[in-house]
């Protein structure tokens, strides 16, 4: 099972102050930046700042994540020479493309867990979708290799490349937010959605997380450590919801123990989906099924 990721929270990669800091939240997920949070001339800082980080840093329960460049910028492989040692827990990979793009990266994996002698796909891998042509090949991205764990979605980076103007409603980018969480579901991947921007409107970001919820996504990136709280409550089912989840189920088991295929629950026909979605709800607060 995939490690749970409702927020993730970059840092960037350069600050080891910021990183610590992070680490100190008890965040599903830590993202050490090296692409955009980082300044051209700071890369091969940010690389040893992520290294030292990784030696010496408490990140409790918290996954370590490491943000390389782009397969595109000539930097990517570099960041991963210069940082797997340290044995991150995995990596995130900005402005895939292509299937080809994760399998490149996948490669670069495999060969270093080869060579510490560590287990095959015990680094994992987060693949960000970004740009237009990444849309449109989502399926062969999803597919690409057992490593990935999750699509990320990145709606200011498809805004640029499109042309679009971000709004707060986000319809200039509702098509590709839907079809990244289909794709996810399709090929049994988390979906994660894009960052709110917003620094200061906390309210905005709880309407728009839990939008995203709705949706379908498991988990939200973020860019700033106040936006974790409001992120992880809207990606965790309260305990009503949970509560009537236990209950749907529970009454399907007797139904089924008694060869009724069929029942009503709380005045509605149960069906599958309905089945599914509870399934799907105990299993994102982390609770046994019964």
């Amino acid at each position: 099972m995939s490690h749970p990721r409702r927020a993730l929270l970059f840092m960037p990669g350069d600050d080891s102050r910021k990183i610590a800091k992070g680490a100190a939240l008890g965040v599903d997920s830590i993202i050490m930046d090296l692409e955009d949070g980082v300044a051209a001339s700071r890369k091969e800082a940010a690389r040893a700042t992520v290294v030292a980080a990784l030696a010496s840093v408490d990140f409790g329960t918290s996954e370590r994540l490491v943000r390389l460049n782009s397969v595109s910028s000539g930097l990517m492989e570099a960041d991963v020479a210069a940082t797997v040692h340290a044995r991150p827990d995995g990596y995130v990979l900005p402005k895939v493309e292509s299937g080809d793009n994760v399998r490149w990266v996948c490669d670069l994996l495999s060969q270093a867990e080869a060579d510490h002698g560590w287990p095959t796909r015990s680094l994992r891998l987060i693949a960000i979708v970004e740009t237009a042509r990444g849309i449109l090949r989502l399926e062969d991205i999803a597919q690409a290799d057992l490593r990935l764990d999750a699509l990320a979605f990145g709606a200011e980076d498809l805004a640029g490349d499109i042309g679009a103007t971000r709004s707060r409603d986000g319809w200039e980018v509702f098509h590709a937010r839907s079809a990244v969480v289909i794709a996810a579901a399709a090929y049994g991947l988390q979906a994660l959605d894009t960052p709110w921007t917003d620094l200061g409107d906390l309210a905005g970001l709880d309407a728009d997380a839990r939008r995203a919820a709705d949706m379908g996504y498991s988990g939200k990136l973020a860019i700033h450590p106040r936006h974790v709280p409001v992120i992880v409550a809207a990606f965790t089912p309260s305990p009503e919801a949970v509560a009537a989840a236990q209950r749907l189920l529970a009454a399907y088991h007797t139904h089924q123990a008694l060869g009724a295929g069929v029942f009503a629950f709380d005045g509605r026909m149960v069906d599958a989906p309905m089945l599914r979605a509870a399934q799907r709800l105990l299993a994102q607060a982390g609770i046994a099924q019964p």
